[in-house]
This record gives C-alpha cells, sequence and structure tokens, in this order.
C-alpha cells in the first residue's frame, strides 16, 4: 500500500508523466489519422485521405528539392512524414487548455534529433562506406585535412543541439505566450494566439522535416560535393 501511494504521488507530481502521457495521446492521433486516411483508399481521394495525401505530397516535394531525386526523396518519405506527423501533433496539442506540447519538453526533441542524427550517418556509411564517408570530412586538402575533420565533427554534433534546442525553445516559448494570453485576457486575447500558435507549429513541423531531408542530403550525396 505504501509503494501504491508513493508511486500515486510520483505520478501527480512528476511533471515527466505529464509530458509522458500528452505524447501517448500524440502516437495515438497520429495512428489514428493514418488509419482512417488509409482505411477507404478512393482513387479519386476525399476528405482526411485527400488531406493526408497532399500532405505526403508536399514531404515528398520537399525531399526532391533537397535530395534532387524524386526516388531518394520517397525512399526517406516514412521517416520525414513521420517526424512531421509526431512534430506537428505535439506542437498542436499544447495549444488545446489544459494540455502540454510534449515537444516543450527537451527529452522529445532531443529524442527525435538523435534519430535523425544516427540514420542519416547510418545511410551515409551504408552508401559510401566508412572510410569514403569519414574522408569526405577532411577536405580535399591534406595539410588542412586534420583541422577540417575536427571542425566537421563539431559541426555535425551541434545539428543535434540546433534540432532538439531550435523545436523545445520554441515550442516552450509559445506555451509560455498562450500562458500569458490566457491569464490577461481569457475570452479575447486567446483568438488572434491560437492561430499564431497553429501556423508555429506547422512552421516548426516544416523545418525539422526539411533540416532532416538537409542532413539526409549532405549524407548521401558527398561524391557530388
Amino acid at each position: 500500500m505504501k509503494d501504491l501511494l508513493l508511486f500515486s504521488n510520483f505520478i501527480v507530481e512528476s511533471h515527466a508523466f505529464v509530458y509522458v502521457f500528452h505524447f501517448i495521446l500524440v502516437a495515438i492521433a497520429v495512428l489514428v489519422v493514418a488509419k482512417l486516411a488509409s482505411s477507404k483508399m478512393q482513387l479519386v481521394p476525399r476528405g482526411l485521405q485527400n488531406i493526408v495525401e497532399a500532405y505526403l505530397e508536399g514531404v515528398i516535394s520537399m525531399g526532391r528539392d533537397a535530395l534532387g531525386s524524386d526516388d531518394l526523396a520517397r525512399k526517406y518519405l516514412p521517416l520525414v512524414a513521420t517526424i512531421g506527423f509526431v512534430v506537428f501533433f505535439s506542437n498542436v496539442i499544447g495549444i488545446i487548455p489544459g494540455f502540454e506540447s510534449p515537444s516543450s519538453s527537451l527529452n522529445l526533441t532531443l529524442t527525435l534529433a538523435l534519430i535523425v542524427f544516427v540514420y542519416y550517418h547510418f545511410e551515409g556509411i551504408r552508401k559510401q562506406g566508412v572510410v569514403k564517408y569519414f574522408a569526405h570530412f577532411a577536405g580535399p586538402n591534406k595539410i588542412l585535412a586534420p583541422l577540417m575533420f575536427l571542425v566537421e565533427v563539431i559541426s555535425h554534433f551541434s545539428r543535434i543541439i540546433s534540432l532538439s534546442f531550435r523545436l523545445f525553445g520554441n515550442i516552450k516559448g509559445d506555451d509560455l505566450f498562450l500562458l500569458v494570453m490566457l491569464t490577461l485576457a481569457p475570452f479575447i486575447a486567446p483568438l488572434p494566439a491560437y492561430a499564431l500558435l497553429t501556423i508555429m507549429a506547422v512552421l516548426q513541423s516544416f523545418i525539422f522535416m526539411m533540416l532532416t531531408y538537409v542532413y539526409l542530403a549532405g549524407a548521401v550525396a558527398v561524391e557530388e560535393h
């Protein structure tokens, strides 16, 4: 009984549990949208299927511009589109009063950034080979190779910080902004704030997806640089 009470107090007091709970809701929302959009596929898409297909076409177009190849854009579509869905719903759920954005927690944004970091290096190594891939870090000048290699390593690790802290900082700031608006004028001021925060949620999702494609392009197109 004592352990049960301690666990109950932990759930009530732990803010980490709140983020985990809201992320579970986000995951359920993503799965439900995917299921509903694909359950009754039609040749002429309607409703949710039309929206999801338009979204996927937009992601493919984004990848085509970044990678220069329709095949590569479609190859990485599952990863990038899933990240986009997760980031978007994680951002938007915080706009609903009483809910918190999982993306306002560094735990989630850092996890997503690490997934992207590991995956694009894996793809680069798989395509180019370990030696050839990391030789690219040294640059063409053999004299400056050690320095350039160190700079490249620091640059790549800084991408983890850039991806995670950009999303975390923006969404955390948006949540605080909405909280202030609700406190000062709970019936009038939040209306334009909701619209602004929805736009920001879409924008942050777009930025995360675009940077994922850009990093993949840099990893799999080493020979062209």
